[in-house]
């Protein structure tokens, strides 16, 4: 088993570098540096043509797209470490639900609000009726997370997942830029604070904080 992983610090391959470190697995990293350009470079290319981090090499076999490859450890490493359902079962069906509605409804509502308010985004760029658009749907899309956890602790049932890893980072991100109200949500905050207290998220919050 091999594993190579190619990142940025503070980027979308933060989701990857949690998954691998809950995993457990041995993995070889090489740090990307994008405001030089290493993204566009040959030899990554080679790996990831779209040029963009995430993307791992595993036995071999280069893959890219983030969803894609945490659904790869997940079936390959996650099952016998019991962060991921068994193929076939109704949780891994729920699985693969919640992981893409996360990045493709979720991440997409939330960074389009954040495109239309916030400062790292050119300020003639924003659009208030868009604004008020993506607000409100990441806030639909809000509470319906937080109804899918009103009768569970994590989002596939008792036992948290690579899933609840991803969603956990994109909301850890996405909530303190947007600065989103959730004050209405009664299950979403504890779910964010068990998350957080795991392991992999605490050595990464030290690896900012030192950074």
């Amino acid at each position: 088993m091999s594993i190579t992983f190619y990142f940025s610090p503070m980027s979308n391959a933060s989701r990857i570098m949690l998954s691998l470190t809950e995993l457990g697995v041995p993995f070889e990293t090489v740090q990307l540096d994008l405001r030089a350009g290493d993204q566009r470079k040959p030899e990554f290319l080679a790996v990831n043509p779209n040029g963009k981090v995430p993307a791992v090499v595993i036995d071999g076999t280069p893959m890219f797209e983030s969803v894609a490859i945490q659904i790869a450890l997940g079936e390959r490493y996650g099952v016998e470490k019991g962060l991921w359902p068994q193929l076939g079962t109704p949780a891994h069906l729920d699985a693969l639900t919640w992981l893409v509605w996360g990045q493709v409804s979720l991440a997409g509502a939330l960074f389009s609000y954040m495109m239309n308010t916030n400062d790292w985004f050119p300020k003639e760029r924003h659009n208030t009726a868009q604004a008020e658009h993506y607000l409100k749907e990441s806030q639909d899309l809000l509470r319906l997370l937080d109804a899918r956890l009103e009768d569970r602790d994590y989002i596939t049932g008792e036992r948290c997942t690579l899933v609840d890893i991803d969603l956990a980072s994109v909301l850890g991100w996405a909530l303190q830029s947007t600065k989103i109200d959730t004050s209405d949500l009664k299950h979403l905050p504890g779910w964010l604070a068990r998350i957080s207290r795991r392991p992999s998220f605490v050595s990464m919050h030290q690896q900012h904080t030192a950074s």
